[in-house]
C-alpha cells in the first residue's frame, strides 16, 4: 500500500481528507462485527489518512515540501511579515541548462540531480528554514527572520557546495551549477504575488547575467 501511494501526486485540500477520515471512521464503528476488528480497521484507516495527508503537501520525487505546502506557508509568512514586521527572505534558485543534462544524460539522470540539488539544500539551510520543490528544475526556500544582508553567506555557501559536488551517474561526470535570486520582505509590497514576482525577476537576473550566482534585490534603505 505504501509503494502505491508514494507512486501517486495528491492535491487534496485539507479539510476534504479530514471530512473523509471522519466519515469513514463513523461508518466503520456502524459496522455489526467485533470491536477489536474495528480498531484494527480504523487504525490502518488513520495510517493512510496520515500518509495521504503527508503525500499532499510533499514532492514525491525529493522528498521536499511540494508548490501546494509552499504557497500555504508563504501566504503565512507574508502577513505575519505584514503585520508585524517581521524580517524574512524569500529564495527563488534553479538548475543551470537543466534541459542539456536531461538530454544528454536522460531523464533518470536528471531525477537524480534534482534529488542531489534537494539534499544539499536541506543540508546547507538552517532547520528553521524550509526548501520547497516549486516545479521543475525551480526552487524556493523561505529564510525566517533573515535580512537581505544575512542571507548572502548561506546562499553563497550553498551555490559552492552545488558547484563542487562532483556527482557521477553511471559512471559519467555530471557538472551541476544553480542560479539563485533572493529579495527581502518589504512593507511597500502590497500582495505576497508583487514579493514572488520580483524574487522571479531577480533569479532571471542571475540567469541572464551568465548563470552560477547569486543576485540579491535592492533593499529600500531604512526599511
Amino acid at each position: 500500500m505504501v509503494d502505491r501511494l508514494d507512486s501517486i501526486d495528491f492535491d487534496i485540500p485539507d479539510n476534504l481528507l479530514d471530512e473523509i477520515q471522519h466519515n469513514i471512521e463513523h461508518i466503520i464503528r456502524t459496522f455489526d462485527v467485533p470491536e477489536e476488528n474495528k480498531m484494527e480497521v480504523i487504525k490502518q484507516i488513520n495510517y493512510i489518512y496520515t500518509r495521504t495527508k503527508y503525500l499532499s503537501v510533499t514532492d514525491n520525487l525529493t522528498g521536499l515540501a511540494n508548490r501546494r505546502n509552499f504557497e500555504s506557508a508563504f501566504e503565512k509568512e507574508f502577513l505575519r511579515a505584514v503585520r508585524y514586521n517581521s524580517k524574512f527572505t524569500l529564495v527563488m534558485f534553479d538548475i543551470d541548462h537543466f534541459k542539456n543534462i536531461n538530454d544528454t544524460f536522460g531523464h533518470p539522470c536528471g531525477d537524480f540531480v534534482l534529488r542531489q540539488i534537494a539534499n544539499s539544500a536541506l543540508q546547507t539551510f538552517r532547520k528553521t528554514d524550509t526548501v520547497f520543490r516549486f516545479g521543475g528544475e525551480e526552487f524556493v526556500v523561505i529564510l525566517t527572520e533573515t535580512d537581505i544582508k544575512q542571507a548572502i553567506i548561506p546562499l553563497e555557501r550553498f551555490r559552492k557546495t552545488v558547484e563542487t559536488l562532483g556527482l557521477t551517474y553511471q559512471d559519467k561526470e555530471v557538472e551541476v551549477t544553480v542560479s539563485i535570486g533572493a529579495c527581502q520582505f518589504s512593507p511597500d509590497m502590497k500582495t505576497k504575488e508583487e514579493f514572488l514576482q520580483k524574487v522571479d525577476e531577480t533569479l532571471y537576473k542571475a540567469k541572464n547575467s551568465g548563470r552560477n550566482r547569486t543576485i540579491l534585490c535592492d533593499f529600500p534603505e531604512g526599511s
